[in-house]
């Protein structure tokens, strides 16, 4: 069975609402990673800007960041890696688009992890970026049981 880490890091936004867990495992099951580990680690945009000017050069808060570890040197084994998600980035996506924020998460969540399980939609042909939405569509459909 899959083990999933949920942390929250940021203080102003409780996420004992938001199933993260259920759909991290949900979403690993759909991509036959059933055995997988992976830690989702919910943060405010000064914590989550500093991640992602430290690692990928971009001085801005981004709303989600995956850090694998199944690439490169490092750990091996079941731990896929982290899903970084931005709260405050989350809610002003969620306001700006009229959506709810359990949902918007949902979508930032599913996205992490497809960039985990080895999607890529930067710097990749089109195919590669086809491939990965309609993966991350089929995993909210499922999860969301449309």
């Amino acid at each position: 069975m899959a083990v999933i880490d949920i942390q929250n890091l940021q203080g102003r936004y409780p996420i004992d609402d938001i199933p993260l867990g259920e759909w991290a495992l949900r979403a690993l099951e759909l991509l036959g990673r059933q055995g997988a580990e992976l830690s989702v680690v919910v943060v405010d945009n000064d914590q989550i800007r500093d991640l992602n000017r430290t690692y990928l050069d971009r001085d801005r808060p981004t709303n989600v960041i995956s850090f694998p570890q199944q690439e490169g040197e490092g750990p091996q084994g079941e731990h896929l890696g982290d899903v970084v998600i931005s709260m405050e980035k989350a809610l002003q996506e969620a306001q700006e688009s009229g959506m709810r924020l359990d949902e918007r998460m949902l979508e930032l969540l599913v996205h992490g992890i497809c960039h985990l399980a080895g999607y890529n939609h930067e710097g990749v042909s089109e195919e590669m970026t086809r491939e990965m939405e309609e993966t991350e569509e089929r995993l909210l459909r499922d999860i969301l049981g449309q």
